[in-house]
């Protein structure tokens, strides 16, 4: 068994790292405080290839891995937690799930702008009544001539006060079968972008209204029956997540070491104290860890043919949210009144994997979808169990 990466990923995040230490990590600060997308950034990262990395060369991606993905969100986050969030949304989430489904005329329509650098796709999947358990999302579709009408809301949806088009959970029947999506855009008639609200992060969302949106069939992604191709390709989305969460606390916990060599307090540096020490332990513990359960889901991935298992996927994402977490807040400790002012990124590393430990599968429902994998079968959390 290697723990090394190979060669090329060496080089390749070594490669992005450079880029990020030179070109990022100064306006870092800056980018964690301002509300608005860095689409700067993003073009940036379009013309080094770091946009659609694990998409066909053929739909204008990299070709690249997973684990290629996971590296340079890594690479980025530890520099400049930012800007690991474009890094993030080019790659993994609902702009993943539309190349592995969209057709050609729909991939030629949107991705050009996506993978530019220059548009956003949002993910409309929870609503007011339906977070944890999707399947009891109620927004609609009613067939209407040659496509659907779409009624129902969303809320919480990453990205979606800057989006350009939305793929939206939808029913085109009862049961989780009836599940599918299609994509919404910007400007349909009937469809409301509501008031920006921000997130104890500092992140915009948008609730979005759809009151009787005419969605033709030539933006439909996945029909009824597409809810489990939807969730299997959210767990790649997941490992998105898991990598932003470690990255930035890894960042977190380098400004803590940094700090604790220079800091001096009671006539000694403050990495000579002993429970300082411990505490920096513990970071490189549960952070060395969540990484490697990282790792092994993305290279499992690719073993398995491009799509990490469920199981791998929650531990990795359970660890990752956990020692993030953990590590920022231990940061801000170490760091004190420093690392409690805006103008350090340790406070905003903590508000932010504090986010993803709700955000993309809450620690509670992985550690559900933990112990089935640990029982092989599967519980309903309504009430009963079944085999």
């Amino acid at each position: 068994m290697d723990f090394k990466l190979t060669q090329e990923q060496q080089l390749f995040f070594d490669s992005v790292r450079r880029f990020a230490v030179a070109e990022l990590a100064e306006g870092a600060a800056q980018r964690a405080a301002a509300r608005e997308y860095p689409w700067d950034v993003a073009q940036q990262f379009a013309r080094m290839g770091l946009l659609g990395i694990t998409f066909p060369e053929a739909d204008g991606g990299a070709g690249g891995s997973l684990v290629d993905a996971v590296l340079a969100i890594r690479a980025v986050a530890e520099v400049c937690p930012r800007s690991g969030d474009v890094i993030q949304a080019c790659n993994f989430g609902p702009i993943r799930t539309f190349v592995e489904y969209a057709t050609p005329d729909q991939k030629e329509r949107f991705l050009p702008g996506l993978l530019a650098g220059k548009a956003l796709i949002s993910l409309g999947m929870s609503e007011p009544d339906a977070g944890s358990a999707v399947t009891e999302l109620t927004s609609a579709l009613t067939p209407d001539g040659d496509g659907f009408r779409l009624t129902g809301s969303k809320i919480f949806g990453t990205n979606s006060v800057e989006a350009g088009v939305y793929l939206v959970y939808a029913r085109f029947g009862p049961g989780t079968g009836g599940i599918g999506s299609v994509l919404v855009e910007r400007g349909m008639e009937g469809f409301t972008i509501g008031r920006p609200s921000e997130f104890m992060n500092g992140e915009s969302w948008s609730p979005l209204y759809f009151d009787n949106v005419f969605i033709p069939k030539a933006n439909v992604l996945l029909g009824a029956g597409g809810f489990k191709k939807q969730i299997a390709g959210f767990n790649v989305e997941r490992l998105g997540n898991s990598a932003r969460a470690v990255a930035v606390g890894r960042h977190a916990f380098n400004l803590a070491r940094d700090h604790a060599l220079v800091r001096r307090q009671f006539g000694r540096p403050l990495a000579e104290f002993q429970g300082l020490q411990w505490k920096f332990a513990d970071m490189e513990l549960k952070l060395t860890a969540a990484e490697l359960l990282l790792m092994r889901a993305a290279v499992n991935a690719a073993d398995a043919g491009g799509l990490p298992s469920a199981q791998d996927t929650a531990l990795a994402k359970l660890a990752c949210n956990e020692a993030g977490f953990f590590a920022a807040n231990e940061a801000v400790q170490i760091l004190g009144g420093l690392g409690f002012s805006e103008e350090s990124t340790a406070q905003y590393c903590l508000r932010r994997t504090r986010g993803w430990m709700i955000a993309g599968g809450s620690l509670e429902i992985l550690r559900n979808r933990i112990a089935e994998g640990i029982f092989d079968r599967r519980f309903d959390q309504r009430g009963g169990a079944r085999s």
